[in-house]
């Protein structure tokens, strides 16, 4: 069944449950509010240091979005988040397929047809709860379902949080079960985008104590359906446009191509076949649905011990694309051409166990959890033609590839390429950690951590046109079907269909163990000292193969051809090519940090850190291909990172100013690659030295002589730089440039300001600012392009009482398309970009 059709149908009958057991369709909306605030900020308790405390009171930088906030910003998915976080920026290509940066320290953003297996990890961690969810390729888009709050803490977490929190870590923190009061809410919207299809959803939760004060459960339940707004416009290409005929050119970022092997041939005796797309033609066609639910169990077991067990759901639908072709000549800036289906079906499946208590005088926190995710993908592969310098083996008839002394001659099949890809992640994670009791001067948080990650990937790259080639061997017409190496430890030994001129069906493992432990002593009642430290043990490792038909029409089943054999990844070696290659990558060692805080008020602290982090390496699939220049092993990247920050409340309390300036060294900074002059394959390298200072803050004004007011701002200034280059396989931007994902300012401006409006009804207005200048898509220069600054508005007015709500909404109202990833993998410039100027309602009820 067409993905399309599923979709409908999914809505059709997700709505209609909701419709028949919720009572009426309602909306998204803030917590009703019984009359205007009084003057006064918020204050937000926090889990930043794996103890509760305000926000205010904890010696490290922490952003926090409560659940009202959360409420007001119609936050809803991963980029509606981020995009409320100056200094936090993501890269990426549509729902579940984001890649978070915090404080410019990144490289570059993945492919995401070869992303799991090859990519990297990440160098954010994040967390659902207590649960790390962190995942290589592809972040887990979680749904922003009745949270209570988004911590997100910047500047190296490792002693804490472990690997992949070097740059930072973000908390997605849930409502817990309410053991004593039976509540609900029904939520929903509609909302309109200029030039796309409309969009809606709806939200329900209810809470319900079974015991009071012993046991109560909660649920929630969300299906969030996005129109699209990219049109996929008809167009042809053909053989003729590929890099392997064409001459040196000038990237889209003024870099030049290599001339192709074939560059100046006389092709008028060759025939292309063109590649159309009129049965693809389709305006607005990147349609995206969330639909899901989440069920948690509190259960008191007496005074000292709780029992938190939480199930959740969730599935990812697209069709289409997310990002756009500027190049083309159309009327539309909202469009691209693509000449195979592109779909994707992300779902996981995630249960956690918490359960805390008391052991003397010690809490114990016990948190553990299961992770099993599916990813189904259909991508269009046509744009490999414009790098592939090899395509034409696969679609051309060897006339074409090897003329001989005459001219080319023979046909070339339509280009219309696509990727089939299939992964399955499955993830354990156990945590056991120990706090001394708060009141005592000296306080000490320590435990143990372990986790285990498998990720299994199947990627057919299929070529349809690969099954009419003649010509390479006698009487051959098409190449042999494709098959797994012998004895190789794939995850499906079948026979590939017809046209998968190639395959991957790897599988990665990353297991990591960890012990940790913090200890704070108060010198004074207002000077504290914390030290902390991780050692950590984590380790990588790939098995499986790839396969090409291509080589086995010409060298047979050869186990290390190009390196594809990637079997018996155990301790040792192996030689592939003549090259003696590490089986896996392994992390292994000690981070440390230090905290000096000084709070002589309860509206003053200061502090200063000092923090260290780190990133695993990993093995290079193609490791001793190109001649031998792709690494073998990735090495760890390190980070070190040092911070003075100030938390003040001010002018009794109406205005809270919160910051910190910060200098970061990391070392061996990672980055993926694919540049077909080294191998054509993509690989990961360890690229540069670089250096990070910047500072950043968030304003909050709520002055108590005009009730209701709120104004709230926060700002990100960076100068990153590249300081050293450590060798790796491709020209990378030079000392002195900056790095990617990297904006020199981003700030955001919101006020609200709400006023009785008759009876009961509370009406507000929330005016809202953000701004993010320029930045660049990847520190390879083959690859890097500017992406240009934005500026993006939005207002929000409506009315509240203590039941009922409703609010009028127009986000992007400048109809700004600002470039959230500019990719020129292939050469040519596809940039993801923002959802145009979007009007709505969203109305509600609480019960």
């Amino acid at each position: 069944m067409p993905l399309k059709r599923k979709l409908s149908e999914t809505r059709f009958n997700l709505l209609s449950s909701v419709a028949t057991t919720t009572f009426a369709i309602t909306a998204i909306t803030a917590p009703s509010m019984a009359a205007p605030a009084e003057g006064g900020l918020e204050e937000i308790v926090v889990t930043a240091t794996k103890r509760s405390a305000s926000m205010q009171d904890v010696p490290v930088a922490v952003t926090a979005m409560s659940e009202t906030t959360i409420d007001q910003m119609n936050v809803d998915v991963f980029t509606d988040y981020l995009m409320q976080l100056p200094g936090v920026s993501s890269g990426g290509a549509g729902p579940g397929q984001g890649t978070i940066y915090i404080r410019g320290m990144a490289s570059t953003t993945p492919n995401l047809t070869t992303a799991g297996v090859a990519g990297l990890a990440p160098n954010v961690a994040l967390y659902l709860d207590e649960q790390p969810v962190t995942q290589v390729g592809r972040n887990l888009d979680v749904y922003a379902a009745d949270l209570n709050r988004i911590e997100v803490l910047p500047g190296s977490q490792g002693t804490l949080f472990g690997a992949s929190s070097q740059a930072g870590t973000i908390r997605l923190i849930t409502n817990k079960p309410n053991l004593n009061e039976f509540s609900g809410r029904v939520s929903g919207g509609i909302s309109f985008t200029e030039g796309g299809e409309m969009s809606e959803k709806i939200e329900a939760m209810i809470n319900y104590p079974i015991i009071e004060d012993k046991f109560a459960v909660r649920g929630v339940m969300f299906v969030d359906n996005q129109g699209g707004y990219i049109d996929n416009v008809a167009g042809t290409r053909s053989a003729s446009e590929s890099a392997r005929f064409a001459g040196s050119v000038m990237r889209p970022n003024g870099t030049m191509t290599s001339p192709g092997f074939q560059a100046g041939s006389d092709l008028s005796g060759v025939n292309f076949l063109e590649a159309r797309n009129e049965a693809l033609v389709e305006k607005d066609f990147n349609d995206a649905s969330y639909t899901g639910f989440r069920v948690s169990a509190l259960y008191d077991v007496n005074e000292d011990w709780t029992v938190d067990v939480m199930h959740m759901r969730q599935r990812i639908d697209t069709d289409g694309v997310f990002f756009i072709d500027p190049e083309l000549d159309d009327s539309d800036d909202l469009s691209v051409q693509r000449f195979s289906p592109d779909e994707t079906e992300d779902e996981f499946d995630n249960t956690a166990l918490t359960l805390t208590g008391k052991i003397g005088a010690l809490e114990m926190v016990y948190a553990g959890a299961y992770l099993n995710r599916d990813t189904d993908q259909i991508v269009d592969y046509t744009d490999y033609m414009f790098v592939g310098q090899y395509l034409p083996y696969y679609i051309c008839d060897a006339a074409v590839t090897y003329p001989g002394d005459a001219a080319p001659s023979g046909t070339c099949q339509a280009p219309n390429l696509y990727v089939a890809s299939e992964t399955e992640t499955e993830v354990w994670t156990h945590e056991l950690r120990f706090t001394t009791p708060e009141e005592h001067p000296l306080r000490a948080t320590f435990g143990g951590f372990y986790s285990d990650q498998t990720l299994v990937e199947r990627n057919d790259f299929t070529y349809p046109g690969s099954t009419n080639v003649i010509g390479y061997t006698p009487d051959q017409i098409g190449f042999p079907q494709n098959g797994a190496l012998p004895g190789s430890s794939v995850s499906d030994p079948s026979v590939r269909p017809p046209g998968v001129i190639f395959f991957n069906d790897i599988t990665r493992t990353d297991k990591q163990k960890g012990l940790f432990g913090e200890l704070t002593y108060d010198v004074t009642e207002a000077l504290s000292l914390t030290f902390g430290a991780r050692w950590h043990d984590v380790d990588v490792r790939l098995k499986g193969s790839a396969n090409s038909s291509f080589f086995n029409l010409f060298y047979g089943y050869d186990a290390d051809f190009f390196g594809t054999n990637l079997d018996e990844q155990f301790d040792g070696t192996q030689v592939i090519n003549g090259v003696e290659v590490p089986k896996g990558a392994e992390a292994k060692g000690w981070v440390f940090k230090g905290n000096v805080s000084y709070q002589p008020n309860d509206d003053t602290l200061v502090y200063f850190t000092y923090s260290e982090g780190f990133r695993p390496g990993l093995p290079n699939r193609p490791a001793g291909a190109g001649g031998g220049a792709v690494p073998a092993v990735v090495r760890t990247d390190e980070v070190t990172n040092y911070e003075f920050g100030w938390k003040l409340d001010l002018f009794d309390n109406s205005v809270r100013f919160n910051g910190s300036a910060f200098l970061i060294d990391v070392k061996d900074l990672q980055t993926t690659i694919f540049d077909p002059t080294v191998t054509n394959l993509f690989f990961s390298d360890n690229a540069a030295n670089a250096e990070i200072k910047g500072i950043e803050g968030d304003i909050t004004w709520a002055p108590a002589s005009v009730p209701g007011l709120t104004v709230s701002g926060a700002f990100s200034i960076l100068d990153t730089e590249i300081k050293e280059l450590v060798g790796a396989s491709v020209a990378i931007a030079g000392p002195g440039e900056d790095l990617s994902y990297a904006p020199s300012f981003q700030g955001n401006l919101r006020a609200r300001y709400e006023w009785d409006w008759k009876s009961d009804w509370i009406a507000h207005v929330q005016p809202s600012l953000a701004y993010s200048a320029s930045s660049y898509s990847d520190i390879v220069l083959i690859n890097r392009a500017k992406q240009d600054s934005y500026v993006m508005m939005g207002l929000a007015v409506g009315v509240t009482n203590s039941k009922y709500s409703f609010e009028i909404f127009g986000e992007n109202l400048t109809d700004e398309r600002a470039q959230l990833n500019n990719n020129l993998v292939f050469d040519r410039e596809r940039i993801a970009i923002n959802r145009p100027r979007t009007i709505g309602v969203r109305f509600g009820v609480d019960f």
